[in-house]
């Protein structure tokens, strides 16, 4: 297709209202799928696929969202390579909130707790040994394999309406729902929250945990957009969705898990549940910033590229003075960062990762080599960026012995910064 036809080319529709989608917030190019880590074959990288990755807010109902997104059957399979339990961090998170959640609502033996992505069971598992009945849904064959040997019944398939319903009709309605990190990851997210009020109890609360689109803008986190997260969410824009499906939000808390999210407690509309002065004050700051104009979404793209420039920069200094360069975390947001910046295995020697799944892999994209973490004691790289910075802190006191032979830490967002 010419230039001049893709300036001419129909806006994309809104995948919750329709409108269409006019304003651009960040064109990163195109990318690969963030989990689609690629066999260290000449084959696998000729016939990897690149796709648009471009966020663009709707102006009538303030959903951000991917504008063009490949079939939701590219993303996941029956094997996925995502394991939520490979982070020490993330589990303990899922702790605190299951014993918060059992003590809040009185969660007993009686009581029925539903997860919708429910991964590898690394939330379900605190409440399975707190005796309270659980069940997962959970679309990747091979992470609900691993929640069953925790314990933890999953059904392999989407949360959604049908889902929902088959639930109730089989185990009863739901007196507790999660959904951490899944919300932005669903295409239909109508349906997606329909399911919620069909599955839950009649004063049955759902939880939902994502990053905040606010934090993203205000920490210029744009390497969190990748293809797998269809929306970037913020409570302006949930009202909506939530009070088309029969739901509200009746309380918020703010979390510093993945660089700042919410934690959105929703019932059905009718519920006795009463709104907390904490919704009120999330509204009034995303109002502050702007969320509900364009204005507040213009300074992420020239943002973006100055972290780039810098990035480029340092990596460039690093070959000159002949300074090895790993890094540590193919996580989504690396696959991101790394292809948006350009860096191939020429600039960084490989990468370290926990899971098995990845490991012997090559990045999408960048195509550097991803190894089990004693790679680091055999290789005594110079320098590894850790690129999931939101987990920078635990990372680098993990692996302090990088400084028995004058290794440093590197994290590139928001600014370049050695610790």
């Amino acid at each position: 297709m010419s230039a001049l036809a893709l300036q001419h080319a129909p806006a994309p529709s809104c995948r919750f209202c329709g409108q269409a989608l006019e304003f651009s917030v960040i064109d990163l190019g195109l990318s690969p799928l963030a989990n689609s880590y690629l066999p260290a074959t000449a084959d696998a990288r000729a016939r990897e696929k690149r796709y648009p990755l471009e966020v663009r807010l709707c102006e009538g109902c303030l959903l951000a969202q991917v504008a063009e997104s490949p079939p939701a059957d590219a993303h996941f399979h029956d094997e996925y390579a995502y394991f939520s339990s490979y982070s020490a961090g993330w589990v303990a998170h899922a702790g605190r909130y299951a014993a918060a959640m059992i003590e809040r609502f009185g969660l007993g033996p009686n009581s029925f707790v539903v997860e919708a992505a429910s991964n590898d069971g690394y939330l379900l598992q605190h409440f399975v040994k707190a005796g309270i009945p659980a069940l997962g849904v959970e679309p990747a064959g091979n992470c609900a394999a691993a929640a069953q040997a925790k314990g933890v019944e999953s059904w392999v398939d989407f949360f959604n309406e049908a889902t929902a319903a088959r639930i109730v009709s089989e185990r009863g309605p739901a007196d507790l729902t999660a959904a951490n990190n899944v919300l932005a990851h669903v295409p239909d997210i109508s349906g997606f929250a329909a399911g919620f009020r069909t599955v839950l109890a009649a004063d049955g609360v759902a939880t939902f945990e994502f990053p905040h689109l606010l934090q993203l803008l205000a920490l210029d986190q744009f390497d969190t957009i990748y293809h797998e997260h269809y929306s970037y969410l913020s409570l302006l824009a949930l009202d909506r969705v939530f009070e088309a499906t029969g739901l509200r939000v009746f309380d918020v808390e703010q979390l510093p898990t993945h660089g700042g999210s919410l934690r959105l407690f929703v019932c059905r509309e009718e519920a006795g549940w009463r709104e907390t002065e904490a919704v009120g004050r999330c509204r009034r700051a995303e109002l502050d910033a702007r969320l509900d104009d364009v204005r507040g979404y213009r300074r992420l793209s020239r943002r973006a590229d100055d972290i780039r420039r810098a990035f480029q920069d340092y990596l460039r200094l690093a070959r000159a003075s002949g300074r090895r360069v790993a890094a540590y975390g193919a996580a989504a947001k690396g696959v991101t960062f790394l292809n948006y910046c350009g860096a191939t295995a020429d600039d960084i020697a490989f990468v370290v990762d926990r899971n098995p799944a990845k490991q012997g892999k090559l990045i999408p994209g960048a195509h550097i080599p991803i190894c089990a973490p004693d790679a680091l004691r055999a290789e005594k790289p110079d320098e590894i960026v850790i690129l999931p910075w939101n987990l920078a802190d635990e990372i680098a006191a993990e692996h302090a012995y990088v400084r028995e032979w004058g290794g440093r830490f590197v994290v590139a967002t928001p600014r370049l910064r050695f610790i």
